[in-house]
């Protein structure tokens, strides 16, 4: 019994601990993480194979595969493409171009995931402002909110549903089919919020506009045989996604064989020498520091749920909400968004799904926790539109703007951003009761 107690406690402090580092910023969050779970080992909360054992190598795949995908379909200019296009289909209106550019960004993070689409959005999107000559910081939140809700629908779409949809084994199509209407109406309703707070009062002269529209979208196009290949490829992918539970496929399995299959034709025009080059930029474009970052919470999360802790948490839960499905889920929800919206909602996450599964035999099986899963979903990923810290869009998107000399502030942007988050929850749970309850 004490030494339970002991791993208990001992697993409790390493997370808060880590948890702490994380949020001070003061080290890189992957080698908080990493150093974390290895104190996690050292300590014996768990032995080197449980900590291997820890690690959801499903999502750490997907991520990783889909990272190399876009980054090798962006030389091909497929992305500045279509910017270029939405712009000149509304031929330079600044209050069109809000819509198109929250449209494009939330289409393209649930298709992709939202941090790899803000990337690819925001450095076209300095380059419409400037030649409109309009302030880019409007255009830069409302990205920001539309890659968070956008994300919301698809199991791709968000690192959050990355990681529920593995832990859980939600298919692609579940995601879209329990969250997609909702996502549908909280965007139509965040055009309209973002419309009536910026769009109507941005204007750019004629001639600004007449030189939009002379921007050619062909012009983009670096690599024609590159554009096929991508399109061919994110095509595939998403649709082996779709059928990823019907052809007994791991998600990762789908992404990677993709993005091999992307390198691999990516090489075929050019002379075998300059094939390992390539192969090593593709390989480049995978954002190793988020992967490890993973990997480390992984580890602690499994300490923590060795520990006995997690199970100490949902005893906990049950007796507040009475074991009821209702008040679990909408406990779920509000206490996911606060949360997500003062700490990054992946390693929120990450110690939220083991305590979720832990709540089955509480709730009469894996079938009344569906809705808790939804209700983590949405928690954790509109939430995160709350602060600059909620989700990692929000603070790559302000890392960019800041190195172009656009100050984010952390007050300014909550000040907008926490009212809309907030409303888009309480919708939620509107959705939720009437679905699920």
């Amino acid at each position: 019994m004490a030494e339970g107690t002991a791993l208990f406690w001992t697993a409790t402090g390493i997370l808060i601990i880590t948890y702490v580092v994380i949020l001070s910023s003061r080290i890189n969050r992957a080698l908080s993480a990493l150093l974390g779970a290895c104190i996690m080992v050292i300590a014996g909360v768990l032995t080197q194979n449980q900590a291997v054992t820890a690690v959801n190598f499903n999502a750490l795949g997907l991520l990783a595969g889909m990272m190399m995908i876009v980054g090798v379909a962006r030389k091909s200019g497929l992305f500045a493409y279509v910017a270029i296009l939405a712009a000149k289909l509304v031929r330079g209106s600044p209050a069109g171009l809000m819509v198109v550019l929250s449209l494009l960004t939330a289409v393209s993070s649930a298709l992709l995931d939202n941090v790899t689409t803000v990337l690819l959005v925001v450095p076209v999107t300095f380059v419409i402002a400037e030649v409109l000559e309009l302030a880019v910081y409007p255009f830069l939140v409302t990205e920001i909110f539309a890659s968070n809700i956008g994300g919301t629908a698809t199991l791709i779409g968000d690192p959050p549903n990355i990681l529920i949809g593995t832990a859980a084994h939600l298919s692609f199509n579940a995601f879209l089919v329990n969250l997609g209407p909702l996502v549908v109406a909280l965007l139509a309703l965040q055009l309209i919020v973002n419309h009536a707070i910026w769009g109507i009062h941005l204007s750019a002269s004629p001639q600004r506009r007449e030189r939009l529209m002379g921007l050619s979208p062909s012009a983009m196009i670096e690599d024609h045989w590159l554009l096929a290949c991508s399109l061919t490829v994110i095509t595939s992918v998403i649709a082996g996604l779709v059928l990823a539970r019907w052809l007994h496929l791991e998600v990762a399995t789908v992404a990677l064989t993709g993005a091999g299959a992307l390198m691999l034709l990516e090489t075929i025009p050019h002379h075998h020498r300059k094939h390992a080059d390539l192969v090593a930029q593709a390989f480049a474009q995978v954002e190793w520091n988020t992967l490890l970052f993973f990997v480390g919470l992984f580890v602690i999360v499994g300490g923590i749920e060795h520990a006995g802790v997690l199970d100490w948490l949902a005893h906990a839960l049950i007796q507040t909400t009475h074991g009821d499905p209702f008040r679990t889920a909408t406990a779920i929800l509000w206490g996911s968004a606060i949360l997500s919206a003062i700490v990054d909602n992946i390693p929120f996450v990450t110690t939220m799904i083991p305590l979720i599964q832990h709540l089955e035999s509480a709730l009469h099986g894996a079938h009344d926790l569906t809705p808790m899963w939804w209700a983590l979903s949405l928690g954790a990923c509109l939430g995160g539109n709350g602060t600059l810290i909620g989700a990692s869009a929000n603070f790559t998107v302000a890392g960019l703007a800041e190195k172009s000399g656009v100050h984010f502030s952390f007050m300014r942007f909550a000040a907008t951003a926490l009212p809309m988050m907030l409303a888009a929850i309480a919708l939620s749970q509107l959705y939720l009761n009437w679905r699920y309850f």
